[in-house]
């Protein structure tokens, strides 16, 4: 789409996270960076590629990797992916949700492993969904869409807490609106979806994983520092709570010591928005950012601060 508007374009063909050095020298002289959630953005990156920048366009909905103050001071626009991925991280929730209870990967490794001797009434038991209480941590779009889909087709009750009551929805999904200690106390199962924001750093930490239900599992496919991940392994340990699905991670591309030896977890590498139609249209959105903005045009989707 860019090069169709007659735009030069430099694309990275580093395998993983292209190291700072090289992402100070790619963006000098540019007039526009499409970048990764993984590319720290702030007046480094900024002042390295000079004054004629006019726009930064995050290749994912989330945008805690942009220093939006040094955006601001220096009239650079910068935007964002919403709604999207809105579908494809909540399906991604869902499938967790779905393998943690059910015990999927375990008695995958199972079969694979050739213990599968005959069937027992007792092998890997697990838990239903229908009729259990869901706890929504955020209500944007993709708790929403993960509420409409375990309301509709799961008849589960759902709690969620938000900085913002969204009355509309708790209409349409029979939810209800609690603060976080009671949602954390009465769910089976918590799930978050909130950004991460100094606010939300270590949200779920070892005071949050103690009142919650030794039933309960925990979903995160928001931001990893939301949970105190080193906290979380401990209480998995302990038996506090049942089992954790994450797909995000406090130190990404790390774990914190002792999570992958737990089978009481399921762990995916940041990859809720991985399917081909999703990634196609984030890809997309970013590039008619960049385009709109470019031709002086409106940002399509600008991050507002």
């Amino acid at each position: 789409m860019l090069r169709d508007k007659g735009y030069e374009v430099d694309v990275s063909d580093f395998d993983g996270i292209l190291p700072r050095e090289k992402v100070l020298e790619k963006v000098k002289g540019v007039d526009a960076i499409l970048s990764l959630l993984t590319d720290k953005i702030n007046g480094e990156v900024m002042d390295a590629a000079g004054p004629q920048l006019k726009i930064i366009a995050n290749y994912a909905v989330g945008y805690d990797n942009f220093d939006l103050a040094a955006g601001k001071q220096r009239n650079i626009f910068m935007t964002n992916t919403p709604d999207v991925l809105t579908e494809s991280v909540a399906e991604h929730t869902i499938a967790l949700i779905f393998a943690i209870s059910r015990r999927i990967v375990e008695s995958d490794q199972f079969m694979r492993d050739g213990k599968f001797a005959g069937w027992g009434p007792m092998m890997f038991l697990g838990n239903d969904l229908t009729g259990k209480t869901l706890g929504l941590v955020g209500l944007g779009r993709i708790g929403e869409a993960v509420a409409k889909r375990m309301y509709d087709g799961f008849d589960m009750k759902i709690l969620y807490y938000d900085v913002k009551r969204k009355e509309e929805a708790e209409k349409k999904y029979n939810l209800k609106y609690v603060d976080l200690e009671t949602l954390l106390k009465e769910s089976d199962f918590v799930s978050i979806h909130a950004p991460l924001l100094e606010t939300t750093r270590h949200l779920i930490g070892e005071p949050q994983l103690k009142i919650m239900k030794k039933t309960v599992y925990l979903i995160n496919t928001s931001r990893g520092p939301i949970v105190d991940e080193n906290a979380l392994v401990a209480a998995l340990k302990r038996g506090e709570i049942k089992g954790a699905a994450l797909d995000v991670y406090e130190a990404e591309p790390k774990m914190a010591p002792g999570l992958s030896e737990l089978s009481n977890t399921v762990l995916t590498p940041h990859t809720a928005s991985a399917t081909e139609e999703t990634r196609n249209a984030m890809s997309e959105l970013a590039a008619k950012n960049i385009i709109a903005v470019l031709s002086g045009q409106p940002a399509v989707t600008p991050i507002k601060f």
